[in-house]
């Protein structure tokens, strides 16, 4: 068998929390489901799955735009009757 090393890792508690219950589920512990991890970023040859920046699209990115300059903003109301009102005209 090979020789085993600790390895120490800082996580969010209940990140940890959640999956330890995901590999429970699978029969695993968290030392096992961290040695799969590893073993296939190494045959991998990086992290197994992508990293991205997701970008949002055309219409996200307008409608970001719109909240950043004040534009085609929705009404704004003083009281919940007067919101209710303009709704049911």
């Amino acid at each position: 068998m090979a020789k085993t090393t600790n390895l120490n890792i800082r996580v969010d508690e209940e990140l940890k929390r959640e999956a330890e219950a995901v590999f429970n589920e699978l029969g695993l512990n968290m030392s096992t489901a961290m040695n799969i991890f590893l073993r296939y970023s190494v045959r991998y040859g990086g992290i197994p799955f992508d990293l991205r920046i997701e970008k949002p699209n055309e219409e996200s990115m307008a409608a970001i735009d719109d909240v950043n300059n004040n534009r085609n903003m929705s009404k704004t109301f003083d009281s919940v009757s007067a919101l209710m009102e303009d709704l049911n005209a």
